[in-house]
C-alpha cells in the first residue's frame, strides 16, 4: 500500500483534511513546518487530478499557510509538486509540499525552486 494512502486508513499524523484532500507534516522536513497537502484518492500525477480535487487541495492550502503562519512565524513560502520520477517524486501519491521560509535558511534564496537545477539557480 502507498504510504500516503496509510495515513488514511490508519487515520494517523492528519493535521488537515476536506473532503478530497489531506494534509500532514513532512516526515523529512526541510525547514520547521514543512507540510505536504495530497488528495485523497491515489493518484500519482497533478495532472490527473479532477477540478474538485484541486479545489480542496486550494482550499487546504490555505488552511496550512494560516497555521504555518501562527504556529512557526515563516518570512516566505515555498510551494512545489515533484511531477514524476524524473523531477524527484520519490513517493507515488500526487503530493504538494509547502516549505515555510526563514531569513537565513540559505545564503542566498535568489532563484527559490530554480534551485532544483542547481546551475539555473542563478540568473
Amino acid at each position: 500500500m502507498c504510504v500516503f494512502c496509510d495515513y488514511l486508513v490508519k487515520k494517523e499524523k492528519v493535521i488537515f483534511d476536506n473532503k478530497l484532500a489531506f494534509a500532514i507534516y513532512d516526515g523529512f522536513p526541510v525547514n520547521k513546518g514543512h507540510m505536504l497537502i495530497m488528495p485523497k484518492r491515489h493518484v500519482e500525477s497533478f495532472f490527473d487530478l479532477t477540478s474538485d480535487e484541486k479545489l480542496a487541495i486550494d482550499d487546504l492550502i490555505t488552511r496550512t499557510k494560516a497555521f504555518i503562519d501562527e504556529s512557526y512565524k515563516p518570512d516566505a513560502y515555498n510551494l512545489g509538486i515533484n511531477e514524476g520520477v524524473y523531477a524527484g517524486q520519490s513517493i507515488l501519491h500526487c503530493h504538494l509540499h509547502i516549505i515555510p521560509r526563514y531569513i537565513g535558511d540559505v545564503s542566498n534564496p535568489r532563484g527559490g525552486v530554480r534551485g532544483v537545477i542547481p546551475a539555473k539557480q542563478n540568473y
